[in-house]
C-alpha cells in the first residue's frame, strides 16, 4: 500500500509539472471619429473593431501539456476578434484559439512534428495584445493570417539561435477548407536570434484561397527584425509582399505590399511608450476591397502609452489615424481620406 500511494503521488506531481492552465482577457473601448451607426469600424481592422461600446476583444482559457517527448495545447476563446476573424468558420470552430498536438521525433535533437490549429507563423504580432508593442494591430497583421491549420515540422538548434519550420496548411487562415478548394498550401519560417538584442525572421505562404475551378495562386513573404537599441529602447521593422495570379492560369500577378516600423521606449519598469508608422498598398483589391480608382493605398500612424499595473494587469491607451489616397472613410457625414480613432484597453492574464 505504501508503494502504491507513493507511485500515485509521483504521477500526480509529474502531471502538475507537465500541465499548465492559463487565461487571458482584453476589455476595450474604441471611439471612432467616423461615428459608424452600426458600431463596426472599417472592415480592414480586425482587432478592437467595435466603436463606442465597452467590449471584449479576446478572452481565452488554455490548457498546455508538455513533456520531453509530447506536447499539446487547447485554448477556447470568445470576443469581437473571434466574431470577425473566424466569421467563415462553422459552428463551434469559431471558439478555437489553439488546438494542436505534437511529438518529438529525435530523442537528442529538438525536432518536432505538430498538427492542428496554431498561431500563424507569419508576422511579428499576434492576437494577444499584451505580447505586442502597440495597443491595436498593424494593417499588416490584421490583413494576413492570425491562425492556421495543418501539419508543422520544426527544428530548434542546440544553441537556440536558429529556428526552422516547414508547414502544410489548409489555406490562408482557415480551419475548415473553403468549398471546392483542394489545393495544397505550404509555408516556411526561419528565425535567427544571435543574442538577446536581435531577432530576424523570414516567413512565407504559397497556396490558393479560392475554389479549384477559379484557382489563383498566391505567394506571400513576411520579413521582420527586432532590435534592442538599449535597455529601454527597442525598434521593430518589417516588410510584407504578396503576389496573386490575376486569373486562373495567368502569368501576370496582382501585387500588394506593406512596410511598417515600430519604436518602443520604456520610461520605467511600469510605464512605456510606443509609436508606429506603416503603409499598406493593395491597388488591385486582392486583400482589402474598396472599389475605388486607386484601390487601398493607406498610411497609418499611432502612439500608445502603457501602464503595467502588476505582473497580471496591463492598461493601455492609443491614438491612431489612417490617411488614404481615395476617400474610403467618412468624417462629419462627408467622404474623407482620413480616419481618426482612440482606443483604451485593460488586459488581465493568469
Amino acid at each position: 500500500m505504501i508503494s502504491i500511494s507513493y507511485n500515485l503521488n509521483a504521477q500526480q506531481d509529474t502531471l502538475k509539472k507537465s500541465l499548465q492552465v492559463s487565461g487571458y482577457l482584453e476589455v476595450y473601448y474604441c471611439y471612432d471619429m467616423d461615428k459608424p451607426a452600426n458600431h463596426i469600424r472599417p472592415p480592414f481592422t480586425i482587432a478592437y473593431n467595435r466603436h463606442n461600446e465597452i467590449n471584449i476583444n479576446i478572452g481565452y482559457i488554455k490548457a498546455a501539456y508538455e513533456t520531453e517527448s509530447v506536447r499539446a495545447n487547447l485554448a477556447l476563446m470568445t470576443g469581437t476578434y473571434a466574431n470577425i476573424n473566424l466569421a467563415t468558420e462553422p459552428g463551434a470552430l469559431k471558439m478555437i484559439y489553439q488546438a494542436n498536438a505534437g511529438v518529438k521525433i529525435l530523442k537528442n535533437k529538438n525536432l518536432w512534428i505538430d498538427a492542428g490549429v496554431f498561431d500563424s507563423h507569419i508576422g511579428a504580432e499576434s492576437a494577444i495584445g499584451k505580447d505586442c508593442w502597440n495597443l491595436t494591430r498593424s494593417m499588416a497583421a490584421d490583413n494576413s493570417p492570425y491562425y492556421e491549420t495543418g501539419l508543422k515540422l520544426s527544428y530548434t538548434s542546440d544553441n537556440s539561435k536558429w529556428y526552422l519550420s516547414g508547414l502544410v496548411l489548409n489555406g490562408w487562415q482557415h480551419i475548415q477548407r473553403p468549398d471546392g478548394n483542394n489545393t495544397l498550401a505550404c509555408g516556411h519560417q526561419l528565425t535567427y536570434t544571435p543574442n538577446k538584442k536581435i531577432k530576424l525572421n523570414s516567413s512565407s505562404f504559397i497556396g490558393n484561397d479560392k475554389p479549384d475551378t477559379i484557382k489563383q495562386m498566391r505567394y506571400f513573404h513576411n520579413l521582420y527584425g527586432s532590435f534592442a537599441l538599449s535597455d529601454r529602447c527597442g525598434l521593430l521593422g518589417g516588410f510584407d509582399i504578396g503576389f496573386e495570379q490575376k486569373q486562373t492560369g495567368s502569368s501576370q500577378y496582382n501585387v500588394w505590399y506593406t512596410p511598417y516600423l515600430m519604436l518602443q521606449y520604456k520610461i520605467s519598469p511600469k510605464i512605456s511608450l510606443a509609436a508606429r508608422t506603416e503603409y499598406y498598398s493593395d491597388r488591385y483589391n486582392v486583400i482589402i476591397a474598396t472599389n475605388t480608382p486607386n484601390g487601398f493605398q493607406t498610411a497609418g500612424y499611432s502612439l500608445n502609452a502603457d501602464v503595467r499595473i502588476n505582473e497580471h494587469a496591463l492598461w493601455r491607451i492609443e491614438a491612431r489615424t489612417f490617411q488614404s489616397k481615395d476617400k474610403i472613410f467618412t468624417l462629419q457625414d462627408k467622404a474623407s481620406n482620413e480616419n481618426y480613432f482612440f482606443t483604451t484597453m485593460l488586459a488581465i492574464s493568469f
